[in-house]
């Protein structure tokens, strides 16, 4: 394994330590992947396994335990194997920084063993330019005090963060999994990408929540990774934003130094042409002399992130109504807080209520 220190790292092939990098154990148990799957992927991929049929391979195991618990009539049991199974999905689709047929596979493969656990997960579809934007409403026991819409960034996205909605759910508020323009079946069943424009897309998903009758509190937004910096810019342009979250994001997008990440970008934005890439990226630059959020901000950052310093982060903080806005640093945090996932979960779900629901009451 490759959790620890650097020398078995550096014995691995290039690809693969990449992929340990990028996806480390951590990361995998916080997008919901069983611990013991995560450490047989991380195993299997050191012992030479290819990193999608590895995750591929846990998929299969756990979608036959759901297979078997339902027919046992264990319906709890199926429903935990169908989300491992969903999370081992989209680690799996993550071998493939463009969009190659086997990726569209996996991807739909991780939507059709996510869709198993309704109804405790609505999946919810929304027209958008010529194609549609998807993603999982859940909901908690009761009428929801608020909603609060969680997307992530570059690779991780919708039902990845099921655990996120878990934290939420338990403390009464909605959780929408948006899978915006660049992400997920957007992008991949319906061709809907990056632009200058996305924000539009993102604002979508803040309609579909209005046009929900069970959905009638305040609205959050919670951005991660990369997403963050859509995160902030909605919330600057759409005032029927109540509160947003933004976590390991840079204000000033580039394109990446590095071969694997040039072609993950690229694939989100939706073309090879590294000049429109750049183009599109220059456009949805974060200036916090044009761009203010009106609405509280939650900022979170992991002290030992390489992908968004500090000083990245910094510029939403300066948009932001300085007596309204908090900044939250672990200072061993992996990027995204993978480090710190219950209690970042825990931080972020008591935020959101006491600023959409309008006071901290406990609600268990």
């Amino acid at each position: 394994m490759t959790t620890g220190g650097t020398g078995a790292a550096a014995a691995l092939p290039p690809l693969v330590a990449a992929q340990h990098r990028a996806m480390p154990f951590t990361r995998l148990t916080d997008c919901g992947m069983d611990s013991a799957d995560a450490r047989r992927l991380l195993a299997d991929t050191t012992a030479g396994i290819p990193w999608q049929d590895a995750a591929a391979i846990i998929a299969d195991v756990q979608l036959e335990r759901a297979r078997a618990s339902e027919a046992a009539g264990h319906r709890t049991t199926a429903r935990q194997a169908h989300r491992f199974a969903s999370a081992a999905l989209v680690f799996a689709q993550m071998a493939y920084q463009s969009d190659t047929l086997e990726k569209r596979e996996l991807y739909a493969r991780h939507t059709t063993a996510t869709a198993a656990l309704a109804p405790d997960v609505e999946r919810v579809e929304i027209a958008h330019r010529d194609g549609v934007l998807g993603g999982w409403l859940c909901l908690p026991a009761g009428t929801p005090r608020a909603t609060v819409i969680v997307w992530g960034g570059l690779s991780g996205w919708g039902a990845a963060y099921l655990p996120v909605a878990d934290a939420y759910t338990a403390r009464g508020l909605a959780c929408l999994l948006a899978e915006g323009p660049g992400q997920g079946e957007s992008r991949l069943r319906h061709g809907l990408y990056v632009d200058e424009h996305v924000t539009e897309g993102f604002a979508r998903f803040v309609d579909l929540v209005e046009a929900d009758p069970r959905l009638d509190g305040a609205i959050g937004v919670q951005g991660v990774s990369f997403g963050g910096l859509f995160a902030a810019h909605l919330a600057a342009a759409d005032p029927r934003v109540g509160a947003v979250v933004v976590n390991g994001a840079p204000a000033v997008p580039t394109v990446p130094e590095f071969r694997t990440a040039r072609e993950q970008m690229a694939a989100v934005v939706g073309t090879d042409d590294l000049d429109r890439v750049a183009e599109v990226m220059d456009a949805l630059r974060f200036d916090p002399d044009k761009h203010r959020i009106g609405s509280p901000l939650l900022l979170l950052h992991g002290g030992r992130d390489p992908l968004a310093r500090y000083e990245d982060q910094e510029p939403f903080l300066r948009a932001a109504d300085p007596a309204a806005s908090t900044a939250r640093i672990w200072s061993d945090g992996e990027h995204t807080l993978y480090n710190h996932a219950a209690e970042r979960d825990a931080l972020t779900g008591d935020w959101f209520t006491d600023h959409l629901a309008g006071d901290s009451t406990p609600n268990s």
